[in-house]
């Protein structure tokens, strides 16, 4: 038997057809141009160019960076203060072989504040939520920033070494320790007064008015319960 020869493809002619038929579509191509602008005019033209040179997409801005961002400006952030006057004694004893001669006693009035706010510089991304028009955030728990002596506005009311003047010339020590326990006192009031409950309602008001973020109309402020121990860093 013999074997039919299988016929090889005519390159040739595959090449010639596919040139046709792209000469064909660049002469219907060209056959549609000339109609429109004869049509059109300058305005298939415009329409033509407007065509090929589309304007690239808009950048996209990650929200919830953006939100943090803004906040984070503020570091930390004083959202209450608490100012106190506090009357301090404070007293020394002077004694020989365990026998006190003479007593040295100082009466200190200070004027002290606490501040009490939100560290915003630990806020993350992760700390934003943003769905839709709505970005809602979670604040760190509050804290105590600053506690200090207003020593311009704070004085030795009574300094006395005792009848005899046996007690021992002290008033420096005397006014240190009054100065550290006139501080103790002011934060214990600070603390009784709620100064962190405070700071954590205005905190919620201060950032919902920081944040302006386009495309943003609504912020949801969460706050966090202050640190059980955070009053008694004394």
């Amino acid at each position: 038997m013999r074997k039919k020869n299988r016929s090889k493809p005519d390159i040739g002619g595959l090449l010639k057809n596919l040139s046709l038929m792209l000469t064909g579509s660049g002469l219907m191509l060209g056959v549609v141009l000339l109609f429109g602008f004869w049509r059109s005019g300058d305005q298939f033209l415009d329409n033509l160019k407007s065509f090929f040179k589309a304007s690239p997409p808009e950048p996209k801005v990650e929200t919830r960076s953006v939100v943090v961002q803004q906040v984070r400006q503020a570091s930390e952030l004083t959202t209450a203060v608490f100012t106190m006057e506090a009357v301090v004694p404070t007293q020394q004893d002077a004694a020989i072989a365990g026998v006190v001669i003479g007593t040295t006693k100082l009466l200190y009035i200070a004027r002290g504040e606490v501040r009490a706010g939100v560290d915003l510089s630990s806020l993350t991304p992760d700390n934003v939520e943003v769905v839709g028009e709505t970005a809602k955030l979670r604040l760190p728990p509050p804290k105590l920033l600053d506690k200090k002596i207003d020593v311009a506005r704070s004085s030795v009311y009574d300094y006395n070494r005792g009848p005899l003047g046996l007690g021992p010339d002290v008033a420096p020590n005397l006014q240190k320790l009054a100065q550290e326990e006139a501080l103790k006192k002011i934060q214990v009031a600070a603390c009784s007064d709620g100064i962190l409950e405070k700071a954590n309602d205005r905190a919620k008001l201060v950032v919902s008015q920081m944040v302006r973020v386009s495309g943003v109309k609504e912020v949801i402020v969460e706050t966090q319960q202050p640190s059980a121990t955070e009053c008694q860093s004394l």
